[in-house]
């Protein structure tokens, strides 16, 4: 009864190992760490700021070119300028403006506005993925977390597997063997224990860089989560959503427009602008002594396309081809998130269906196995092998299970991406 006492010790503290932290204060939760990244990441900080950009841009296009306010000495002479020796000798002043011929301004002004709110979608895109890459690595880190707990317990069992075989050898009723086994089987969790670690160090520095932290800044994430998994809409539901909230393919619509308000702008490009002016000419009087009249100067002139050949409809040429461009690329990308969302809807379901598996049916099999496997080992109708490598078995499974779990939660991540949308459940 002695060894069963130290044996269920052990459980006793493998059970309190994967449970314990429920009232852990100052944990990073999921979804903390999701609000402190979109608030704090600057590469998301970044985008928002460029889509402000953009969004001032259409009023300056779609606005008419400065005026033009000139002050002239006209007909001065340069022997003595003085501005009464000349009868022409004139002070000018005047304004002229540009004018782009009718429909440029509007268009350039609809082009600015088409890239402003694909600006606006790359912010959702962007947000979307910036989410999904937070919630990857914290799942990552919960599961290395959870493995690492369960390595340390292990190594508890075991270290009561190798003094119960030291002292059954001892006394001759074992033998060394199973001594040295059982060391070994720790060694292996030894070395287990120092890659995870290093992954763990790894994904932690990863997660602190979303968050705009320290890389080495320590994380205390939930020990603790809800392990049933939700069930998804159909996957023609799922594509139907994704047509209608994925950011990325609004994007690449709006991109689309404003290409197809280039190629208009740029067949306006063989009609010309347009150029107008008055000025106000003023003379000396005292010249002839009497009064004389000013002047008024009209002027109004128009570039001349004679080049349009090879200038203007080239430009028609190149706006067509980007135009083309644009659609092709419109429908590779709807292309690829269809395929994105069947694997990930694959990849969840996949992993869903283990984890079921794990937990309602092979680990409580393989505690069973153990279970049975140290009866036996009392009465000396199980060797010690077998006792070790069923524990061992079961120390796999728990690690598989959560595994599964972690990368279900992951596939959801992802597929919430591709969508570009929460409301993926049933």
């Amino acid at each position: 009864m002695c060894l069963l006492a130290k044996i269920a010790s052990c459980f006793f503290m493998l059970f309190l190992s994967a449970h314990a932290g429920a009232d852990d204060v100052d944990v990073l939760t999921l979804q903390s760490a999701m609000q402190i990244a979109v608030e704090d990441n600057p590469n998301l900080a970044q985008i928002q700021a460029r889509s402000q950009a953009m969004a001032a841009i259409p009023s300056q296009l779609g606005t008419l070119p400065d005026p033009v306010i000139s002050f002239n000495a006209l007909n001065l002479p340069v022997d003595s300028f003085d501005p009464a020796q000349e009868n022409m000798t004139q002070f000018q002043g005047g304004v002229s403006q540009v004018i782009p011929f009718p429909g440029k301004l509007a268009l350039r002004e609809q082009t600015a506005t088409y890239q402003a709110q694909a600006a606006v979608y790359d912010v959702t895109e962007v947000r979307f993925h910036l989410l999904r890459d937070v919630k990857t690595t914290w799942w990552t880190l919960f599961y290395l977390n959870r493995a690492v707990g369960i390595i340390s317990s292990n190594q508890l069992l075991l270290r009561q597997f190798i003094k119960i075989a030291r002292t059954k050898y001892e006394v001759g009723e074992g033998l060394q063997q199973d001594v040295l086994l059982a060391q070994l089987e720790l060694s292996r969790l030894l070395d287990n224990e120092l890659k995870l670690t290093a992954a763990k160090e790894k994904t932690q520095a990863q997660l602190n860089v979303l968050l705009n932290r320290p890389a080495n800044q320590l994380l205390k994430i939930s020990k603790q989560v809800k392990e049933t998994l939700p069930s998804l809409q159909v996957e023609s539901v799922l594509f139907q959503q994704a047509e209608d909230y994925r950011a990325l393919l609004a994007s690449s619509r709006q991109s689309l427009k404003g290409a197809q308000s280039q190629l208009d702008l740029a067949r306006k490009g063989i009609y010309p602008d347009f150029k107008v002016g008055a000025f106000y000419g003023g003379r000396d009087d005292q010249l002839s002594g009497s009064e004389r009249a000013d002047f008024l100067s009209l002027k109004f002139s128009m570039n001349v396309p004679v080049f349009a050949t090879s200038k203007q409809q080239k430009k028609v040429d190149q706006r067509s081809s980007e135009l083309m461009q644009q659609r092709y690329a419109l429908q590779d990308q709807w292309n690829k998130v269809r395929a994105e969302i069947s694997i990930a809807y694959s990849s969840f379901h996949q992993s869903k269906n283990q984890a079921v598996l794990f937990k309602s049916g092979i680990i409580p099999q393989a505690r069973q196995t153990v279970a049975s496997m140290l009866s036996g080992y009392q009465v000396n109708k199980v060797d010690f092998l077998n006792l070790v490598r069923s524990q061992v078995t079961l120390y796999n499974y728990e690690i598989q299970y959560w595994q599964a779990l972690t990368q279900a939660h992951q596939a959801l991540a992802q597929l919430t991406a591709v969508v570009g949308t929460e409301e993926i459940y049933e």
